[in-house]
């Protein structure tokens, strides 16, 4: 904001253009909008009443201009991380205040300071604390009580820890059913920070790597554990992605029943799948699983093009129908083979500052040399799309070519 009125622009221009470029990046990802994006600003009367609450039940306190939570009255204070009100000492995440009854005590409401934005209260004109917007908003779309609080694990203790407190002391009935916490992206080993250089935003590596790939490397490791970002894991993550998408390329539009989700057809695979993602959400596994499955099935469609046994059919139907049904539930295969590889085709030549008709005239020529059984002209050119970062696969409807990363 203090960038902004440098700039001369309006903070709020600045807020919806960073909102903007948030949901464009998230819908790149196929990350699906929330319902509701409330803003503290719009619920300061809902805040003051829940904060009114607090103070009837004795549970926080007035000094002068402010209000706060007095963790002392909460007898199971600390339950989520773990902590004991004991142990913790002054300063510790928490602001260090004299005037506080505990040191951990938190702030519900500050009162306004010259320069700071600032509304009306009962007690005073000031501002909410950082944890009770959350769960005087909360409450106004989800009621008293929600299924499912997620965050990164930096937000245990204090942010949540104190949205447990002034929530259950407030409306009195458990808040959280089950908490979601994951763990941290770090680049190359090292924690993620713009302090250190290497802070990268979902943009920036949309300009390198498809946008499923992203999503295939995030999901590579259980949500609860740290991530490494790597060149050498995007890789490895788009490489995966190529074998799904050209396992489906192989199968065309052969048989409606595998591009279905709806499909009966169900084998194994599916609830092996399903076993892990019900195993708090291991989509680590999932992937392993999903991939074994790809595996799977191109042994049976190379056993299936040899010598078509009756047999095969179902296996193959089976594993087809349970790979799309994976790949919905993981948000990949949003795309149909042929546009996939078109688009990481075109960025391809657009990165190696390509010319796609030398690349076709290339391969045209060596279908000729190939047709003329000039096997060394052939080579030649093929070695020659090699350096070009051009590889290339000979099917029986002709040669494909795709850029390599």
């Amino acid at each position: 904001i203090a960038r902004a009125n440098q700039l001369g622009i309006e903070s709020t221009d600045l807020t919806e253009k960073y909102i903007n470029e948030f949901h464009e990046d998230m819908d790149a990802l196929h990350v699906e909008r929330a319902g509701f994006e409330p803003r503290a600003t719009e619920y300061i009367s809902e805040i003051i009443s829940v904060i009114r609450i607090l103070l009837e039940k004795r549970h926080a306190y007035r000094i002068n201009g402010d209000v706060f939570f007095s963790v002392e009255t909460v007898s199971d204070y600390g339950k989520l991380s773990g902590r004991k009100l004991e142990d913790m000492e002054a300063g510790a995440r928490v602001d260090i205040d004299e005037r506080k009854k505990n040191p951990a005590d938190f702030a519900l409401w500050k009162s306004s300071k010259p320069g700071e934005p600032s509304w009306e209260s009962p007690w005073g004109k000031g501002r909410p604390g950082w944890h009770i917007e959350c769960s005087a908003m909360s409450r106004e779309f989800l009621g008293d009580r929600i299924d499912i609080h997620g965050g990164g694990e930096d937000l245990i203790f204090p942010h949540h820890e104190n949205e447990i407190a002034q929530s259950e002391s407030a409306f009195g009935k458990p808040f959280v059913k089950y908490w979601l916490h994951n763990g941290f992206i770090n680049i190359n080993q090292e924690k993620m920070s713009k302090s250190l250089g290497n802070f990268l935003v979902v943009r920036d590596i949309l300009n390198t790597y498809h946008p499923e790939a992203l999503r295939l490397f995030l999901l590579s490791k259980q949500y609860r554990s740290p991530i490494d970002f790597t060149e050498q894991a995007m890789e490895e993550a788009g490489g995966n992605l190529d074998k799904i998408y050209e396992f489906f390329l192989r199968v065309g539009t052969a048989t409606t029943e595998i591009l279905t989700p709806a499909s009966g057809v169900s084998g194994n695979g599916w609830t092996r799948f399903c076993d892990a993602m019900d195993n708090d959400f291991n989509t680590a596994h999932g992937i392993g699983i999903l991939l074994e499955e790809v595996r799977n099935a191109n042994r049976l469609m190379d056993e299936w093009e040899k010598k078509s046994p009756p047999e095969g059919e179902t296996a193959f139907l089976s594993i087809a129908a349970d790979l799309r049904k994976m790949c919905e539930v993981l948000g990949i295969l949003s795309q149909t083979p042929d546009a996939y590889f078109e688009f990481k085709r075109n960025r391809g030549v657009r990165q190696q500052n390509l010319d796609p008709k030398v690349v076709e005239d290339l391969i045209r020529e060596r279908s000729e040399a190939r047709k003329a059984k000039d096997w060394k002209r052939a080579d030649e050119i093929r070695a020659l799309l090699v350096k070009m970062k051009v590889s290339l696969e000979d099917r029986p409807d002709g040669t494909r070519w795709k850029i390599e990363s």
